[in-house]
């Protein structure tokens, strides 16, 4: 867990940048691949599966450019340009990530779905870091803080 004190850590700052990495690596390569690379296996599906492909693509856009957001946000905490209680402002919050069932993923082409998962997977990740924050800043009930924990497991 993520204590006010250690959010100006520098292990905080390095798992931050490190996501940040990951985060822009992955945006490049859904961008390079939903963009361009991905084109003819798009025009090979039918109409249907097409428009899946295309909401596929915009919900990997979302999910990662909320994180690159939210990642930002907590570089400029560790910059000090803004203060930890500021980063817990909503508009500054995580937010949530457009879900993609299983079935659906089950349906994109071979290399779509390692992109859809990864972007599934660091936003998790994140919301995990996101939810950390705000925990440590208001001490939940032994109640409360079961609830979150529950809720980030599942």
């Amino acid at each position: 867990m993520v204590t006010g004190a250690s959010h100006d850590s520098r292990i905080h700052r390095r798992l931050t940048e490190g996501l940040y990495v990951e985060a822009m690596l992955l945006a490049d390569e859904a961008r390079g691949y939903f963009d361009d690379g991905g084109r003819l296996e798009r025009e090979a599906l039918d109409p249907f599966a097409r428009v899946a492909f295309s909401c596929e693509s915009l919900k990997v856009t979302t999910r990662l450019m909320h994180v690159i957001a939210w990642l930002l946000t907590q570089h400029a905490v560790s910059a000090g340009e803004i203060a930890p209680r500021d980063a817990l402002d909503p508009a500054r919050r995580l937010g949530d990530a457009p879900t993609t069932d299983g079935e659906t993923a089950a349906r994109m082409p071979e290399r779509a779905r390692p992109l859809i998962a990864a972007s599934l997977d660091l936003h998790r990740r994140v919301a995990r870091l996101d939810a950390a924050l705000e925990e440590a800043a208001e001490p939940l009930s032994p109640a409360r803080s079961m609830q979150q924990r529950l809720k980030l497991a599942f």
